[in-house]
């Protein structure tokens, strides 16, 4: 389906290499060639490098193994404690998504995780149940007729996505990375593998709750090739400069831009 072979990741959750795929024209827009050859970017400020048309797959040193080791740690303890912190409110926020349309507390939607492996993301659930879409093809809209009145405020702040701490929990997702997509995306009126040649290199790690494109307000519909290439382009620069430090910024970013100034789209 995604035209390169599944690689094994190893025991922190990497996965260990990006595959290749064919030469095809890309957005020239903020590229330059090294001195080495290599085409150089800088999305929203982080160095992305393509060698050959394609991603430089990142050195699992020692030091990213540790890091690594410790992003799933905090991804566990942050998880937990916010579950737990938050659990209150969530229990509201359930009664409130049950009392105000017929249907369940949770939608539920198959994702690709790391290494394109197939898993069950949890959301609050936002449209009614008849107007839902399981595989995600049909993306939501600017006053999109199937949200439900509490749903589009969940949406608008971002708060339909916490039931994915569960998933983090489950080591299904991280807190940061690049987001989750459904199977045959759409972008650009096109299947998103099909748009950027080297689209299944951002499973190389977790799929997050955020990632760098959504905190640089890379969000919404896809309908834009240019701006869906951009936010491939977004996920594989946090990949390839991936720390702690920068999830942390991701964090905040996330915070200001989404669920205060969300769009809901």
């Amino acid at each position: 389906m995604f035209g390169h072979t599944h690689d094994t990741a190893d025991a922190n959750g990497m996965g260990t290499a990006f595959g290749h795929g064919a030469d095809q024209p890309r957005p020239a827009s903020g590229w330059h060639r090294s001195a080495s050859g290599a085409l150089e970017a800088t999305p929203s400020g982080l160095s992305l490098i393509l060698q050959d048309n394609w991603p430089v797959e990142t050195e699992l040193t020692v030091q990213r193994r540790v890091q690594m080791a410790a992003k799933r740690v905090i991804d566990i303890v942050l998880s937990l404690s916010a579950l737990i912190f938050l659990g209150p409110f969530l229990a509201l926020v359930a009664i409130a998504v049950v009392t105000t349309s017929r249907g369940p507390v949770f939608f539920k939607q198959v994702r690709e995780g790391l290494d394109g492996a197939p898993f069950e993301v949890y959301k609050f659930r936002s449209m009614y149940t008849d107007r839902c879409d399981t595989t995600g093809v049909a993306q939501t809209k600017a006053g999109d007729p199937r949200l439900t009145p509490i749903g589009r405020f969940l949406r608008q702040t971002s708060i339909d996505e916490l039931p994915q701490l569960l998933n983090v929990l489950r080591g299904d997702m991280s807190l940061i990375g690049p987001r989750p997509h459904v199977y045959d995306m759409l972008a650009g009126g096109r299947r998103y593998n099909e748009l950027v040649p080297y689209y299944a290199a951002r499973h190389a790690m977790k799929p997050g709750i955020s990632g760098w494109a959504q905190a640089n307000g890379l969000r919404g519909p896809t309908d834009d090739a240019a701006v869906a290439w951009a936010r491939i382009d977004h996920d594989l620069a946090y990949i390839q400069n991936f720390s702690l430090l920068l999830d942390l910024k991701i964090i905040w970013l996330t915070i200001r831009r989404e669920f205060i100034g969300g769009t809901g789209i």
